[in-house]
């Protein structure tokens, strides 16, 4: 494929204004608020108090250098990263397919939202709606409107609803005692334990800490989303968002980026992009993530810590519901859960369209390599929506079979992501290493976090599985 990419080199584009920036990470951010930040740590908060905070913060602030290390090859490239993984290891795009389709297409999160909603209405079985809901999200994602620009508009109506409300809930009935706790376990100081209690499930765990933002493979699509937003040498690249519009014809796609001369002008506004997203990331994804964090398990930990039935599925968030309903008002607990259940759905209206496109594009990538030309015509809606529908199929069929518990399937979801991003944060580090030049490359420092975060989820990869499969065993 190098030899395709085009000789003429242009210049780095300089910068724009920050609040022209504001955008990508909120994505990111909606697609991990439906996970980790509304289910697996406030269910942990509401059985085990605020002492495992700490793991929120660590596992935030990983993704935050995980993302942004991306973010770099795509800034400099002009390409996303499963571009640069395709030219280091042929294999990469079936891995990329593979892992995207099993630890996404588990419906855990679109099973949360129906169940929340069906309580709204007093009813238990939330199979139907469940489906119903995926079918709706396949309709809207195939209406011809999945493009970047509608995701950071919904996205962005979400988070500016949801958050402060959460706030609003949490100053309202938190006591100065339940945010003293919250900062003990910042520092991982528990009630009668440090860092992990006795009795916590280690799959759990280690599945809300990978799930402490996007997680997965979904942290992957930063880089498409910084080529889509035209950041950087992105400002050169093909957007790809429109050719998921037509699904007559096939398309010429261009998805290798462009390259620049690394002259004093060039590499200072490159510098001065790499200052600008990081500042934008930082204060969106990382501030706004652990805010959105510590104040949800702060909420659940004030309405619901110790109650009976917190441990069975997502029950805590119907408790949490019902407590506020108590606590303020009936009308304040029925808008709560609302919110939950649509930011919920939206979650997994944003999840089935990222991981349809990094599907697809690594399925493009390998048709281009089968052909060796960079002017293969290919229809990638067709593609786009082959996957789309063949997760959605994969869920309701789950669902038939009745693998309907929330709780379950985004744990496995998340323990199975986990292990993925264990192997794209090795792949992403080595790359940035081996193609970009010396002047891009990250710092010493950035390269020991992103070592040390390698090593961290390998451990934990590692201890988890171990720790399934010794159940079954023994």
């Amino acid at each position: 494929m190098d030899a395709q990419k085009s000789t003429t080199k242009k210049p780095f584009p300089k910068p724009i204004k920050f609040t022209k920036l504001l955008g990508p990470s909120f994505i990111i951010l909606a697609l991990g608020l439906g996970s980790g930040e509304v289910i697996l740590w406030p269910y942990l908060t509401s059985n085990w108090g605020l002492g495992i905070a700490w793991g929120a913060l660590l596992g935030i602030t990983f993704q935050f250098f995980m993302n942004m290390e991306i973010e770099r090859y795509a800034l400099a490239r002009g390409e996303s990263v499963f571009v640069g993984f395709n030219k280091m290891f042929k294999w990469a795009a079936y891995w990329f397919i593979i892992s995207t389709f099993i630890g996404f297409g588990l419906p855990g999160i679109i099973a949360a939202s129906a169940q929340v909603v069906a309580s709204l209405f007093g009813v238990t079985q939330f199979k139907w709606l469940a489906i119903l809901f995926l079918i709706i999200i396949g309709l809207i994602l195939s209406s011809g409107k999945t493009v970047y620009g509608m995701m950071e508009k919904i996205t962005k109506t979400i988070i500016f609803l949801g958050i402060p409300l959460i706030i609003v809930l949490a100053i309202i009935l938190a006591s100065g005692v339940d945010w003293l706790e919250l900062l003990k376990g910042l520092v991982g100081q528990g009630q009668n334990y440090s860092f992990l209690p006795s009795g916590i499930a280690f799959a759990t765990f280690f599945a809300a800490f990978a799930y402490a933002g996007a997680g997965g493979n979904l942290n992957l699509t930063q880089s498409i989303y910084v080529k889509e937003k035209g950041y950087g040498m992105g400002a050169y690249a093909q957007k790809i968002s429109g050719l998921f519009k037509n699904l007559k014809e096939n398309q010429q796609i261009k998805l290798e980026g462009q390259d620049f001369d690394l002259t004093e002008d060039n590499l200072k506004n490159f510098k001065a992009w790499w200052k600008k997203i990081n500042l934008e990331h930082l204060s969106v994804f990382w501030f706004c993530g652990f805010l959105a964090m510590s104040l949800l398990m702060l909420l659940s930990y004030t309405t619901t810590f110790s109650l009976s039935n917190n441990a069975q599925g997502i029950n805590f968030v119907i408790n949490e519901g019902s407590q506020i309903s108590q606590l303020i008002h009936p009308i304040i607990g029925i808008i709560f859960l609302v919110v939950v259940g649509i930011m919920l759905f939206q979650t997994q209206l944003g999840i089935l369209d990222s991981t349809s496109r990094i599907m697809a594009e690594n399925f493009a990538l390998k048709r281009i390599d089968a052909v060796n030309s960079q002017d293969k015509k290919i229809n990638l809606s067709k593609i786009y929506f082959a996957f789309l529908w063949a997760q959605i199929i994969f869920g309701i069929t789950l669902f038939l079979f009745g693998l309907t518990e929330p709780k379950f399937l985004i744990v496995l979801g998340a323990v199975i992501n986990a292990v993925s991003m264990f192997v794209h944060v090795g792949m992403t580090t080595l790359m940035n290493r081996r193609l970009l030049p010396i002047q891009l490359r990250p710092a010493i420092w950035r390269m020991i976090i992103m070592v040390i975060i390698f090593v961290v989820f390998g451990i934990f990869s590692v201890v988890t599985v171990w720790d399934t499969i010794a159940k079954f065993i023994f």
